[in-house]
């Protein structure tokens, strides 16, 4: 890239279970509190930054292009421009190559990037039959047309539209995502029992990392009328494979074997991230926790979009000469346990690969550098955060190791996958 680019510090909330202890705060709010703080405590001036990016996913009614309300409600000038993008689960990445391409064609040097996502807050929709109803309604010209028009009127026109669920359906293969990873299940052979295991160990994995205070680094508490959260609280202390094997396949009943268990979690987040050049840091004094080597973007078919990590991985590392055993940690979001084993087996086959890239297997994957503190099946998947927490995670924990590269990934509904590449 033109400048190396470097991320000064980053700063997240405790991610929290959905219609839980953040319920009640506002996804701008919510991204304020933490974009504030982190602000504060790396010495800035808000004038200094020259823009405002966000990533978000469920995009608000009330308050519309978020990134600009969250920005002034942190307190940010009237004067500083903010915009919101959107790449679904890679909102939050979407957010930091938007500022890379800024820098990269001089029209700033400083931003504040990140991600945000109340899923909480997800409204419930009208239905179209209700909509058309009103609308009708409404605009009808005398009382006769509006007896008319209240005659036609069902009571199954107020069902509502669940906007949660509307949001998790990918319009392009007509499925919910949750089919996606039975698909990948299936074409990997991969076993309920496998996918119950791996989310086992990720909640084994977060829950050390919360009892060592390794997550705590990362996080800055939020404080409620009603509560405190201060750790992640998706966290189930104890999780076995017992309680597991207790639950029904939620998506698909009769045959599945993708449960509510060994799927990453609805929940409330934000991560904020100030990036800039490795000059401008120099500037300011500041010791960057990290750079960004490089980032790509790929896209696949929608009923497979939980390959999107090695799709995106194959082209980053084509990209920059880079192989699997440069790689010190990675984080590869836990959209589904089936989807990170699918990806463990496409990784270091000779067969996916030259099917899918022409090319040998790109490796087999390291498992004890492979989110060791937990993925979003134990922490949460706030889908428009969870972009940039993966990018802090790892940065923190390269830090930590006094390692060097990092890997962060992730699959994208719709059939999209994201790498960056990461160094300390």
């Amino acid at each position: 890239m033109k400048n190396r680019i470097a991320i000064i510090d980053g700063l997240r909330s405790p991610v929290a279970k959905a219609n839980g202890k953040l319920n009640n705060v506002s996804a701008d709010t919510l991204g304020a509190i933490i974009t504030k703080e982190l602000i504060l405590r790396n010495g800035l001036e808000y004038e200094q930054f020259d823009e405002v990016i966000i990533g978000n996913v469920a995009q608000p009614a009330n308050a519309a292009n978020i990134a600009r309300v969250m920005a002034i409600r942190a307190g940010f000038p009237q004067t500083t421009p903010a915009y919101t993008v959107h790449r679904n689960c890679a909102s939050g990445m979407q957010s930091i190559s938007s500022a890379i391409e800024k820098i990269n064609s001089d029209q700033g040097d400083l931003y504040l990037v990140g991600g945000v996502e109340s899923m909480s807050n997800i409204p419930l929709l009208h239905s179209d039959k209700f909509r058309n109803f009103m609308t009708k309604l409404t605009y009808a010209r005398n009382v006769g047309d509006k007896l008319h028009l209240l005659s036609t009127f069902k009571p199954s026109f107020l069902k509502p539209v669940i906007g949660l669920i509307s949001g998790l359906t990918d319009p392009i293969s007509g499925r919910i995502m949750g089919i996606t990873a039975e698909n990948l299940a299936n074409e990997f052979k991969i076993s309920r029992e496998d996918q119950d295991k791996y989310a086992v160990e990720s909640h084994i994995k977060a829950q050390k990392a919360i009892q060592s205070k390794v997550l705590a680094q990362e996080i800055h508490p939020i404080m409620t009328r009603d509560s405190s959260i201060i750790d992640d609280d998706g966290v189930r202390f104890g999780q076995n494979m017992e309680s597991l094997k207790k639950l029904r396949p939620i998506f698909d009943r009769l045959s599945g074997t993708v449960t509510a268990g060994n799927s990453s979690q609805v929940s409330d987040g934000a991560c904020s991230l100030i990036v800039t050049t490795e000059q401008k840091a120099k500037e300011l004094n500041l010791e960057p926790l990290g750079f960004i080597s490089d980032y790509s973007y790929s896209g696949l078919d929608a009923h497979r979009m939980g390959l999107g990590p090695i799709y995106a991985t194959k082209k980053l590392f084509d990209k920059t000469n880079t192989k699997l055993e440069d790689i010190d940690i990675i984080e590869l979001n836990e959209a589904f346990a089936a989807q990170v084993i699918a990806n463990l087996e496409a990784f270091k086959s000779n067969e996916f690969c030259q099917k899918t890239f022409g090319s040998n297997a790109i490796g087999e994957i390291d498992k004890s550098i492979l989110n060791v503190n937990g993925g979003a099946i134990a922490l949460g998947h706030p889908v428009g955060m969870s972009g940039s927490r993966i990018v802090l995670t790892a940065l923190k924990e390269l830090r930590r190791r006094g390692a060097k590269k990092a890997l962060a990934t992730l699959c994208v509904g719709g059939g999209q996958g994201a790498a960056f590449l990461l160094e300390v």
